[in-house]
Parts: C-alpha cells; sequence; structure tokens
C-alpha cells in the first residue's frame, strides 16, 4: 500500500486511541468529585449532628459550643479530601493499566491490517492494473499502475490527461463514462485505445461513496476482439461521416448491391427523383437514369475501369445531362452524376457564339484574317477575300502567313520595300509580341491599307486590315461640312457663339455680333471673354449679365448642366439666353430676340390679371348681394308666416292663397340665395367642413322628412337601401345633407307621379357611394355635358323651375370632401346620380385647398 494511504490508516487508529482516553479521564474524574464528597459527608455528619443537640440543650453557651463546631467541620473536610485523593489514585492506577493494555491490543490490529493491505497493493500491482478512487470531491488516489508499453504515462496522476495518451474517441468516451459515474453511479463497462494502438478496459464501479475505476490492458483473444470492435466503430463513423458529406453536395451518388438494386441513395439523388429522402428512394427503387442507360453502364464498366460518359435523363421534367461514373466491386458498385447541363448549354452557347461570330465577321465589310499558333489560316471572311482577289481552294488550304505573304508578292499586291526579307520578318515577329503591332501598308494600286495584328493569349494573331482610302474621302467630306455648318450659323437669325474652356472666343456669328454691337475685329478669335464683357458693358451691366456667363463659362461644373434665361437690354431689346455645354470642355452660348413675343406675353399677363380682378369683384359682388338679400327674404317669411297664423286675423280664400304663393316664393328665393352664397363662399376659398363620423341611416331619415312632404305631394315612393358597410362615414354632416337633399329634390322633380326614387348607400372598397336614380324622362346627351354649370337649368319636363345650382352645388360639395360625382342618363330611361366620397379622408378639406 501506498505511504499516504498506511498514514491515513494510522490516523484512523490514533484519533481512535485518543477519544478513548479522552473518556476515561472524564470517567475517573466524575468519580472522585463523588468519592470525595461521600468522604467528606460521612466525616462532618456526626460533629453537625452533636451541635445540634449541644445548642438545642444549653441555649446559655451558644458562642463556645458554636466555634468548636467550625473547628470539627474543618477537621471533617480535611479528612475526607485525603482519603478521596487516596481512593483516587488507587483507582487511577488501575485504570492506566486497563488502558494500557488495551493500547497493545490496538497496535496488535493496526499491524495487521498494514500487513493486509501491503498484501493487496501487491497483488493489485502484480496484475498490471490500475485502480482509480474518487472519495466524495477529494483528489483522485491511484493503486497500481499501467504497463508503459501500452502508452500510458509514467505518473499516475497523469492518467487523468487522457486526451494526451488515448485516442480522441477513445479519450472522450471514458471523460464521459466517468463524469456520469460521480455525477450519477452510472457504471460502465467500455474498451479504449491508446495512441500506440493498444486496446485497454475500462470498468467503473461506486462503493460505499467512493467512485472507482479499474483499467487493465487486454490480451489474446479479447484484446483481438475489442480491437477489431474499436477498427468497425471507426470505419462505421467514417462511412457516416463520409454517407453525411454527400447528403451535402447536390450531386446525386448512389450505391447498389452485387444484384443491381439500390442500396443506399444521397439527399441529391432523392430530390432528383422527387423523393422524400434517400432510404425513401431505396424503399420505392426510385432509378435517376433510364432502362437503357443502366443497362449500357453494366454492359460496359469493367473491375479495372468505370464507366464514364454523358448521360442525358428527365429531371422534375426538365431534360438534364450528367457526367455518370459508375464503378464496381466486389460488393456491388457505386456512382455518382454531375449535373453538365450548365456546361453542356456553355458549350453549345459557345459553339452559336462562335459560328455568330463568324458570320457576323464574314458580313463586315473590314477585311479579317485569323491564324492560330502555327500560323496557318484557320478563318477569312468575304471582306478578306475580295481584298487580295484570291480562290477559295486556295483560301481553304489553310497557308502558312508566310505563304500568304509570298503569293501576295508574287501578284504584285504588297508594297517593294528595300529588303524584302526584312520587312516579312518584321511582319511576323508579331507571333512572338505581347501588344498589338499597327501598321500602314501603301499597295501599288494606291490604297491604303492600316493593318492591324491582334495577338491571342494562346498563340495566333488576327488580322484586320482597314481601308483608309474611304477614310480619307470622308475627312474631305468632314472639312466641307465644316464649312457649310460655319456658313450656315453665319445665318443663322440667333446669336451664336463659342467658348473654349480657356474662356477664349472661338466661333461667332454675325447674329451676335448684331445684337451686343461687338465690332468684327473685337470678336476674332482668341478674344477672352472679358475682353466681351468690357464691348457689352454699355449694351447690359447688370450681374446677371456677362458677369454671370463668365462665371459659368469659366467654372469648374461637374454636371455641366444647361442654364437658361431672360434680360432686357438698355436698348429695349429682349433677349432669352442659353449656355450650353459642348465637347472638349467648350461651351455655346446662344440669344434669341424674343422683343416681340415678350410684348405679347406682358399684354396678355395684364389681360389675365385684369380677369383675376374682375372674377374677384364678381365674388365680392355676389356674396355682398346674396348677403343683403337674406336679411328682407327672411322677413318676407317670417310677416308671411305671421298672416297665416289665427292670430292676426282669418284671411279670405283669395287673400290665403295669395299669402301661400308669396310664402312659396320666397322660400324659393331664399333657397337660391343660400345657393349663390355657398357657391360664392367655395369660389371664395374660405368655406371649412366640420369632418366628423356621421351615422347614414339618421342623416337618411332627416333628409327624407325635409323631402317628404313633396313626395307625397306627386304620389311618389322613396326606398332607402343602406349596405353593409356604409353605416358611417367621415364627413360634414350639414353638407352631406344638402347633397343628398338637393339630388332627391332634383329626382323629385323628374320623376313621374306614382313612380319611385331609389336612395342607395354602398362601400367600395375605401369608399361610400352615394347614389339617387329615378324613373324619369332622362337627360339628352347634349344636355348632358352641362348638367354641372352654373344657372343652366333644364325644365322642360320638370315640375318646378330653378336657378340651376343644384347639381353645381352637390359637385362642389363633392368635391370638397374629395370625391367624384357621375351623372349617367339615357334619355327615356331614368337619371342616376352616383357621389363617391372616401369614407375616412385624411385630412379636412378646404375650399381653399
Amino acid at each position: 500500500m501506498p505511504e499516504t494511504d498506511s498514514s491515513s490508516t494510522t490516523g484512523v487508529w490514533n484519533t481512535a486511541y485518543g477519544e478513548c482516553m479522552i473518556t476515561s479521564a472524564r470517567r475517573i474524574g466524575t468519580r472522585l468529585s463523588a468519592m470525595g464528597l461521600l468522604a467528606t459527608t460521612c466525616l462532618s455528619w456526626p460533629a453537625l449532628a452533636q451541635t445540634a443537640s449541644d445548642s438545642s440543650g444549653f441555649a446559655g453557651h451558644g458562642s463556645r459550643l458554636f466555634v468548636n463546631s467550625f473547628e470539627v467541620m474543618n477537621f471533617a473536610l480535611v479528612i475526607g479530601a485525603v482519603s478521596a485523593a487516596m481512593i483516587s489514585a488507587i483507582w487511577v492506577i488501575r485504570e492506566r493499566g486497563k488502558i494500557a493494555h488495551d493500547n497493545a491490543r490496538l497496535q496488535t490490529a493496526l499491524s495487521e491490517a498494514n500487513t493486509e493491505l501491503a498484501r493487496l497493493q501487491a497483488l493489485v500491482v502484480e496484475k498490471d492494473r490500475c485502480y482509480i478512487i474518487w472519495d466524495g470531491q477529494s483528489s483522485a488516489q491511484f493503486l497500481g499502475s499501467l504497463p508503459l508499453h501500452t502508452g500510458a504515462p509514467p505518473a499516475n496522476p497523469d492518467l487523468l490527461a487522457f486526451g494526451r495518451w488515448l485516442e480522441p474517441v477513445s479519450a472522450a468516451r471514458i471523460d464521459h463514462a466517468i463524469d456520469s459515474l460521480r455525477a450519477h453511479a452510472n457504471s460502465f463497462d467500455i474498451e479504449v485505445e491508446t495512441q500506440r494502438g493498444h486496446v485497454l478496459e475500462a470498468q467503473g464501479r461506486t462503493s460505499g461513496g467512493r467512485a472507482i475505476v479499474r483499467v487493465a490492458p487486454l490480451a489474446n483473444t479479447r484484446a483481438e476482439l475489442a480491437g477489431l470492435k474499436i477498427e468497425r466503430d471507426r470505419l462505421v463513423g467514417a462511412v457516416e461521416t463520409l454517407q453525411g458529406l454527400l447528403d451535402t453536395i447536390d450531386t446525386p451518388v448512389w450505391l447498389r448491391d452485387v444484384d443491381g438494386r439500390l442500396h443506399w441513395t444521397n439527399q441529391a439523388y432523392a430530390n432528383a427523383v422527387e423523393a422524400v429522402s434517400g432510404a425513401d428512394a431505396v424503399e420505392r427503387g426510385l432509378e435517376l437514369l433510364g432502362t437503357q442507360a443502366r443497362a449500357r453502364i453494366k454492359s460496359e464498366r469493367l473491375t479495372d475501369r468505370p464507366f464514364i460518359d454523358r448521360l442525358s435523363t428527365v429531371v422534375r421534367g426538365n431534360r438534364t445531362f450528367f457526367e455518370v461514373t459508375d464503378a464496381s466491386s466486389a460488393s456491388g458498385s457505386a456512382g455518382l452524376a454531375q449535373d453538365v447541363t450548365e456546361i453542356e448549354s456553355v458549350r453549345e452557347e459557345l459553339e452559336r457564339t462562335i459560328a455568330s461570330h463568324s458570320e457576323t465577321l464574314d458580313h463586315l465589310a473590314t477585311p479579317v484574317a485569323i491564324f492560330d499558333g502555327e500560323q496557318r489560316l484557320q478563318f477569312y471572311n468575304q471582306a478578306f477575300q475580295n481584298l487580295w482577289d484570291l480562290d477559295t481552294p486556295y483560301l481553304d488550304s489553310k497557308p502558312t502567313n508566310s505563304e500568304f505573304l509570298e503569293r501576295l508578292r508574287a501578284e504584285g499586291r504588297l508594297p517593294e520595300p528595300g529588303s524584302w526579307r526584312d520587312w516579312k520578318d518584321s511582319i511576323l515577329s508579331v507571333y512572338q509580341s505581347v501588344d498589338p503591332q499597327p501598321d500602314l501598308w501603301h499597295l501599288p494600286d494606291g490604297q491604303t491599307l492600316n493593318v492591324f495584328a491582334n495577338v491571342h493569349p494562346r498563340g495566333g494573331v488576327t488580322w484586320v486590315f482597314e481601308n483608309l482610302t474611304e477614310k480619307y474621302d470622308l475627312e474631305t467630306r468632314y472639312n466641307t461640312l465644316v464649312k457649310v455648318q460655319g456658313e450656315t450659323i453665319d445665318h443663322l437669325a440667333e446669336g451664336v457663339c463659342v467658348f473654349g474652356a480657356d474662356g477664349r472666343l472661338r466661333l461667332s456669328n454675325p447674329a451676335f455680333r448684331a445684337l451686343w454691337a461687338i465690332p468684327e475685329k473685337a470678336a476674332a478669335t482668341d478674344a477672352h471673354i472679358n475682353e466681351i464683357r468690357e464691348i457689352c458693358a454699355p449694351s447690359y451691366d447688370q450681374p446677371d449679365g456677362w458677369e454671370y456667363f463668365s462665371s459659368v463659362i469659366t467654372g469648374y461644373d461637374e454636371e455641366r448642366r444647361t442654364h437658361e434665361g431672360r434680360l432686357e437690354l438698355n436698348s429695349g431689346i429682349v433677349l432669352d439666353y442659353a449656355i450650353v455645354p459642348l465637347p472638349n470642355a467648350q461651351v455655346m452660348l446662344t440669344f434669341v430676340n424674343v422683343t416681340d413675343g415678350a410684348r405679347v406675353e406682358k399684354a396678355l399677363t395684364e389681360k389675365n390679371d385684369a380677369l383675376r380682378k374682375a372674377d374677384a369683384l364678381k365674388n365680392d359682388f355676389v356674396q355682398h348681394v346674396s348677403y343683403e338679400l337674406r336679411s328682407p327674404l327672411t322677413n318676407i317669411i317670417g310677416f308671411t308666416d305671421l298672416l297665416k297664423t289665427p292670430q292676426i286675423g282669418e284671411l279670405n280664400p283669395q287673400q290665403a292663397e295669395y299669402v301661400d304663393h308669396i310664402s312659396t316664393s320666397s322660400a324659393l328665393l331664399l333657397t337660391i340665395v343660400n345657393d349663390i352664397l355657398d357657391l360664392a363662399t367655395v369660389d371664395a376659398g374660405i368655406m371649412q367642413l366640420d369632418m366628423r363620423r356621421v351615422d347614414v341611416p339618421e342623416l337618411a331619415d332627416e333628409v327624407i322628412d325635409l323631402i317628404d312632404a313633396r313626395l307625397k305631394e306627386n304620389g311618389i315612393t322613396l326606398n332607402v337601401d343602406i349596405g353593409k358597410g356604409a353605416e358611417a362615414i367621415t364627413a360634414d354632416s350639414q353638407r352631406l345633407k344638402q347633397i343628398l337633399f338637393k339630388l332627391l329634390s332634383n329626382a323629385a322633380n323628374y320623376a313621374p307621379e306614382g313612380s319611385t326614387i331609389r336612395l342607395t348607400c354602398a362601400r367600395e372598397g375605401e369608399e361610400i357611394v352615394f347614389a339617387v336614380s329615378d324613373d324619369g324622362p332622362g337627360i339628352p346627351s347634349e344636355v348632358l355635358k352641362t348638367v354641372f354649370d352654373r344657372f343652366e337649368a333644364h325644365n322642360g319636363t320638370g315640375r318646378r323651375s330653378g336657378a340651376g345650382l343644384g347639381l353645381s352645388i352637390v359637385d362642389s360639395f363633392v368635391s370638397l370632401h374629395n370625391g367624384t360625382v357621375k351623372v349617367s342618363s339615357d334619355e327615356g330611361s331614368g337619371t342616376r346620380v352616383e357621389c363617391r366620397l372616401p369614407e375616412s379622408p385624411p385630412l379636412p378639406s378646404q375650399a381653399a385647398e
């Protein structure tokens, strides 16, 4: 047994021995105290008794007898104490003898226990095994050791660092097993592998609150079996890892058994055959490739040579091309299919592009020829053949570039340099160059070619022959065109001048010089804009003139914007100017004489202002007159109603009829005045809406009460239909009531007697639609266009005449609510007026808006 264990056992025995000695001492003290007290009591009792008797018999000698009794008591106490000490000493001697005997017996038991522990330790060490013991939360204790050839550390405390000497998987397993043993008392029996390849057996148990782990090497058949098990677990893990990896890729992979049946597929295979998972594809036997393709793979696949070829199949309804690789083994076969549909598409697209480019180049007017890395002709277009007048069989024979030049020289189509060989070598040196090489060939027939040799990255050269003869012709034409344009600019009525980036004049026409009274010599080329500004200052010296032009022309503006404006010269001429940026950092300044147009525009503006003032005066007049008419009309109506009352007096029938006419006409006139006042308020932009939540059924009842008498007078029935969702609307209640009243009044005026008027209210999306329809004569198409015009009364078939303001007021009030009005009518089949109002307008509308 290790030294720490022996000391621990000895400590236990010493602790027990000490506790035994303390208990004996306590017993001895208790007995000594009891014996002393007993002795004292026995010795003092006769004296006390005598004193008591003397005291009772001789009361006159009390003082003397008291002293004698005290002395006797002291003497008795001394004698008791001495006797108790002698008795205690004798008892202690006897107890010490017993303790010495017990100590000798305990020493003998301890020696036997140490001997047994040493024998057991020797037995453990002899078997090449190690025990690891945890007692509660204390550190681990070790018994025995493992052989060093297994890879175990020489020091036992290092055994717990399993990651240093065990394989990672084994280290993780035993760490997890020990944690479960110590925390939950879960026993275990596992095999672990050291980094040297040796297999060890690890067993974990709990006993008496201790956790014990036994680690020992395996030998013979058990070691071989454990090694095979570990190897199998490793292979299974590798296969699972490989299958997990294959499940993450988008390439279908499959395994087949010796009979050719599917054994395993990855998720990509399952997705391709529209299965839930690989297992589902195997269970249902879903094949990715067709029967003929599988038969071809089986016939062409050999043991030492896999099948590799491109096959096509249908995946999710689309034709898909796969690069299939299938290899066989003794246990079956494995295959994968790489989707190359995109590659095939790119290849086909490349072939089409090359063909298209070839066709395009063949239709170009520029001669093009392509030679490969071996300097042989691979492509030529029709323009190239026409340029050199070569026959097709010769060009199709793919001559080299050197042979091509030699033939052109023999036919006299190339220039004759001083040294032909050096010239040809310099031309062909482009094949060893990395940069394109342009060159000019002056042909004997008078043509000039710009020869451009473009080197290919993988070898070869593309020759482009540009005929510059036409370019020279174009330059001549361009120069002529420039002269024509100059003449054209000189004869323009608009003043034009062009300044460069340095602010110097590049171009100007006579109209420009005439507008600004600039002498021709002063407007010569290269005149600076500051000089032009000084010359133009007498005509216009304001900051928005040439000072502004100078800042724009000579300034730096990244956006190079166009500036426009108008100015009036001191002479009264009005000019519209435009500053237009041109290429090469130039700026064009144009001036157009718009004096006549400005005068006309000024006259029109003055006339428009006069019309606005007249309209404002009209509105003020209408509003004033409306207010002035309302007061006397109110008085007339009031006195008329007063005349009808019996308290004033009875009226004869004729007087009553006249009073009724006065009342009716006054009410009609008041209605017209109110309508005119409302329209004037709308036109003036001062009408505001009191927007609030309105109960539509309640509002309809109020309108019906107002129109009911008129409907009954003509025997007209009113049907009201308020749909679901249209029971409430955010609007001005008073104006909405006026809208409905005007519509119903208009319908009642034209509806035949005994007919029906329909008032409907429905919700359509975010809008509430109020519609009034009747069975009247309808509105003619020519009249329908003017129904919303003011003072347009159409009373041909109506019962009552009016001022023609009803629908105008309806249109104005609906517009204030951000709504729309629509009138639909066919002559002879009735009229329908439809008002669409937003259910919840975002903001209260004002007439000023």
